[in-house]
């Protein structure tokens, strides 16, 4: 979910009450259908201690669809495997009660 801005249309992701171009207060709340565009990404050797048993894994910068850019891990796929310019889409991940993640988490897989 996102916002689209009434006044200026910008995609406002994560939403918030006011447009970061234009200052409007006005928005609708819009359904984005998860799915982007690999831009740039990294693979992590040395990660911090909680994400240290995931290494390495992928963190991209995505075009969304709708044009918003979002950071987020790619999973299910080998990370040497992530080009720029590959078809992503979004996926979470459950909460637990016991560890990480403790609130959903998106992240990204391939299309």
């Amino acid at each position: 979910m996102a916002i689209s801005c009434k006044k200026c249309m910008k995609i406002v992701i994560p939403p918030r009450p006011y447009c970061p171009d234009c200052g409007s207060s006005e928005g609708d709340w819009i359904q984005l259908m998860g799915t982007g565009t690999v831009l740039t990404y990294t693979i992590i050797h040395v990660a911090p201690q909680q994400l240290a048993v995931l290494t390495p894994y992928v963190v991209a910068i995505v075009r969304l669809t709708e044009g918003p850019a979002l950071p987020g891990m790619v999973k299910f796929v080998e990370p040497r495997s992530v080009q720029v310019g590959m078809k992503v889409q979004v996926a979470y991940e459950a909460a637990t009660e016991d560890g990480w993640p403790r609130w959903p988490q998106y992240f990204f897989r391939p299309a």
